[in-house]
């Protein structure tokens, strides 16, 4: 089959057009023919060694299309049906067949949320409610700040907070250029990063550098911030554990793959959320397509911070 492989670490030139040979499912896993891969940071971090990979390596986190087959002991599922999966745990999505574990599936049903949209659903809305239901545990009335609330998980969060009953949400982009590209997903307001001011209940920070000391001071007393990348590619900043005990403020940390492969259930059960959330239009996924041989075009974009919504690669 054909799939577009890192054989090495480096630039999006490294991606390479490959025949690959085409995996079979095993006990509790469901192999999908793939229509459309969506596209995301967390590929690029692949591609750059930042995870630690076997080379050459299949990346793709979320994929929607038919599935191919069943493993052993797989029930609720059939052969045929129309899917959106998370492919996050082993990879694989830039392909024509990937593999991954049944939990991790979601049914679409009716026709209501065609495979190329829903195959922007896995990752960054699946990501949304975990982060503000599991994670960050919101109370209804609260506010939430987003950072890089144009791109594909910031699209989605801010319209998660509103489905889960915050109050406020506030979002922040990089540039004046995204004000209004980051409004269309429901943001109460829309902020430069570096404008920032106010106090708030949960902040979800996947820029990193600057941004995130800046968040840590944007938090409201029994504020909790999400850190959840480092988009910037800034180092690291430490966050003084006084300094939380004596504001009464919570720092977490999300990261998809870590939680799809330790409770790939819950996973589950928060990917098929966000599913039908976007078939019933309660999600607002801008979408825009590449063929899978533009992947390296696909990275590209995003690495720049040029892109608002969600790219998919179709196959």
């Amino acid at each position: 089959m054909r799939a577009v492989t890192i054989p090495a670490f480096g630039d999006a030139g490294v991606l390479t057009m490959a025949d690959v040979k085409i995996p079979e499912p095993g006990p509790g896993q469901v192999a999908i023919d793939v229509a459309y891969a969506g596209a995301n940071f967390a590929e690029i971090l692949y591609r750059q060694g930042v995870a630690d990979v076997p080379l050459p390596f299949v990346p793709g986190i979320e994929v929607a299309g038919h599935i191919r087959a069943l493993g052993p002991d797989v029930e609720g599922l059939r052969v045929g049906q129309a899917v959106a999966a998370l492919t996050i745990v082993d990879s694989g999505g830039y392909a024509e067949v990937v593999v991954t574990s049944a939990d991790l599936v979601a049914p679409l049903e009716g026709g209501a949320l065609d495979l190329r949209v829903a195959a922007a659903v896995p990752s960054n809305s699946t990501t949304a409610f975990l982060v503000l239901d599991r994670v960050a545990r919101i109370e209804p009335g609260e506010s939430v700040l987003v950072h890089a609330a144009a791109g594909g998980v910031g699209s989605q969060l801010g319209q998660a907070a509103r489905l889960l009953g915050a109050a406020r949400v506030v979002g922040t982009v990089g540039g004046p250029a995204k004000v209004e590209a980051a409004r269309a997903f429901g943001y109460d307001d829309v902020v430069l990063r570096d404008e920032l001011t106010g106090k708030f209940d949960i902040v979800v920070d996947m820029v990193g550098g600057p941004t995130r000391r800046a968040s840590l001071d944007a938090l409201a007393p029994m504020g909790r911030m999400v850190v959840m990348g480092n988009a910037s590619g800034g180092p690291d900043v430490g966050v003084p554990a006084n300094e939380l005990w004596f504001s009464n403020k919570t720092v977490s940390g999300f990261n998809l793959a870590a939680f799809s492969a330790a409770f790939p259930a819950e996973a589950g059960r928060a990917l098929r959320r966000a599913v039908c959330a976007a078939a019933a239009g309660d999600l607002r996924l801008k979408v825009e397509e590449l063929p899978l041989e533009e992947a390296a075009e696909a990275q590209r974009r995003i690495e720049s911070g040029a892109t608002t919504g969600k790219l998919v690669l179709k196959v």
